[in-house]
């Protein structure tokens, strides 16, 4: 899947455009065939009052200098949130720059959050980086949210574990998030985040590419445009070993490395769901939070 931000732009106009249709703005049809799901490109110009040619090479990546009261315009007539504002700004902005892509450096946990992910104690937490590749997690992190990966995972920057990957990919996640389209969704809209604010990132493009042909589900939720970032979240989860709870997710990102986010998961004090963190918790002090697939193997005679 091409990652160009001029291609990136266009198809991110046409699925916005496409979530618009004309009785949302009192656009009579006059029961009319469509051959276009939502609105025509000459009926969005004319409500974002430019002229129905610009409009047409902006979305077909002809033209590099789009205002930001153009940007603008044509955000308020697509309706857009402020995040998929400023992903259009990030998106168009993109368009301008030439640069040729680089390989990014290997990512490393900042030491101050893995100083904070130490001290959490039995708060289960991760560290994601750009890409949402695991650069830390504790043992309850780990335990809540990945057992089926071994711990020492992260420790190698060559074979760590992505979290969009687990999504869509790993069936121990379509079973662990009782509502998985909802936390598919999730991931996906904030990946379109990252995707507008990095064009360039060649491993990231190497993500998106991957994960469109190995998960048809991935492909049509990217294909959507929606654009979501992750903040706090309440997901409710069927663990395999403790069972049903629900867990407030936040993602805090840090100063000092904004490419690099950390991933908490709570439970009001006193509640079942807390209760089944502090069995948790007991199962990692003892050693019996390992699923089958991370024990280690039975010594052979």
């Amino acid at each position: 899947m091409s990652h160009d931000s001029q291609g990136s732009l266009g198809d991110a106009l046409r699925a916005w455009r496409s979530r618009v249709s004309p009785e949302d703005i009192g656009l009579p049809t006059y029961g009319e065939r469509r051959r276009v799901a939502g609105l025509r490109r000459e009926e969005l110009a004319l409500l974002a009052g430019v002229s129905a040619s610009y409009y047409t090479r902006l979305e077909q990546g002809q033209s590099r200098n789009a205002s930001p009261e153009v940007l603008d315009a044509i955000a308020a007539a697509l309706r857009l949130t402020d995040a998929e504002r400023q992903h259009l700004g990030a998106l168009a902005a993109g368009t301008r720059r030439r640069a040729t892509p680089k390989r990014p450096p290997a990512e490393h946990v900042d030491p101050a959050l893995a100083d904070l992910l130490a001290v959490l104690g039995d708060v289960p937490a991760i560290v994601l980086g750009r890409r949402s590749d695991v650069l830390a997690w504790n043992a309850m992190g780990h335990a809540l949210l990945a057992g089926d990966v071994p711990l020492t995972a992260p420790q190698t920057p060559g074979s760590r574990p992505n979290m969009v990957e687990l999504i869509f990919t790993d069936p121990h996640h379509r079973e662990l998030y009782t509502c998985w389209p909802a936390k598919a969704r999730a991931v996906v809209g904030n990946l379109r985040v990252v995707a507008g604010q990095h064009p360039d990132d060649p491993l990231l493009a190497s993500l998106v590419g991957n994960l469109s042909m190995s998960s048809p589900d991935f492909a049509r939720l990217w294909a959507d445009h929606r654009v979501q970032p992750c903040a706090t979240a309440d997901y409710e989860l069927q663990h395999p070993l403790v069972g049903a709870l629900t867990v407030t997710q936040q993602s805090l990102r840090s100063l000092q490395s904004p490419d690099q986010v950390l991933v908490t998961c709570t439970a009001p004090a006193g509640s079942p769901s807390a209760e089944a963190l502090t069995l948790l918790a007991q199962l990692v002090h003892t050693g019996g939070h390992q699923t089958p697939a991370t024990r280690p193997a039975p010594a052979r005679p």
